[in-house]
């Protein structure tokens, strides 16, 4: 009883640190950004209820997280499939050649865009050799269409290096039993792989905007303040002369409050698919 006693108690220890960092990275600044809310509330809801470019800002924020999760699914979902279905020595190759793209900071990923897909860069060269307008083209970029694909770099890997392990493990007996039975590749991949796994993809799709939503750096240089998402407007918020802090809190709870919820919805996805698994 006593060396179970012990093992308890190195247990709850061994969370001390995990408490210690929640504290002060996650409800210390929380509680002083609502604490901040708090105190100027009722100028802070006439200052929300009179900025302009406050809704904007929230749509545009949604959209960059949908669009960026969608193309990350899209093209991550298929490239997991495929690393997934190599031998073992090639899939830990490519294992690690796909968590390449997530050492790279955010400045990076951005200037090697611009000199990609911005106004000078190679691409935009390339196609002006063709005919198209370098300024028109390159300012595609600096867009929130360009920025979302510009998140793609560095979150397609991730959803590859996330999935991978869920089609490794997927159990083809169902997909090689429906094309037995004479259905095209498409459709049993549908009604075998894909009714499996869709649950997944919901909160892999929710994760991934709810990251695109929240990302700063990369969207500051590459853009600036050009494109207006909520990350850019707390920043404008801070950097100006006037130094508007407790707008700057509510627009930094209003963006957690969002991401938040969109997590939530990939947790719901998840627990759904889990009581289904129960009743079967």
């Amino acid at each position: 009883m006593a060396s179970a006693f012990g093992r308890g108690a190195v247990r709850r220890l061994g969370a001390l640190p995990a408490y210690a960092w929640l504290l002060l990275f996650l409800l210390l600044p929380l509680g002083s950004l609502l604490i901040e809310v708090a105190i100027e509330s009722e100028a802070l809801l006439a200052s929300l209820r009179d900025d302009a470019l406050l809704g904007p800002a929230a749509w545009n924020t949604l959209l960059l997280g949908a669009g960026t999760a969608t193309l990350s699914l899209i093209a991550g979902a298929p490239l997991a499939r495929a690393v997934a279905r190599l031998s073992e020595r090639k899939r830990q190759l490519m294992l690690v050649l796909l968590g390449v793209p997530l050492t790279f900071s955010g400045l990076v990923i951005a200037y090697g865009f611009i000199l990609a897909f911005g106004r000078a860069g190679f691409i935009t060269q390339l196609l002006a050799v063709l005919g198209a307008d370098p300024a028109v083209a390159g300012q595609w970029i600096y867009s929130t269409s360009g920025l979302a694909f510009a998140y793609g770099y560095y979150l397609i890997p991730r959803v590859a290096l996330i999935m991978v392990p869920l089609f490794a493990n997927l159990d083809r007996r169902p997909y090689d039993a429906a094309l037995t039975l004479g259905a095209p590749p498409w459709r049993a991949w549908l009604d075998t792989d894909f009714r499996e796994l869709a649950p997944s993809f919901a909160a892999i799709w929710c994760l991934i905007a709810a990251v695109a939503m929240g990302t700063y750096g990369t969207a500051l240089a590459l853009a600036g303040t050009q494109i207006n998402i909520l990350p850019l407007l707390i920043y404008l918020k801070i950097s100006d002369g006037s130094g508007d802090f407790p707008m700057a809190a509510a627009l930094s709870l209003l963006l957690l409050g969002m991401c938040v919820l969109v997590l939530a919805a990939g947790e719901l996805a998840t627990r759904g698919r889990d009581r289904l698994q129960v009743t079967h």
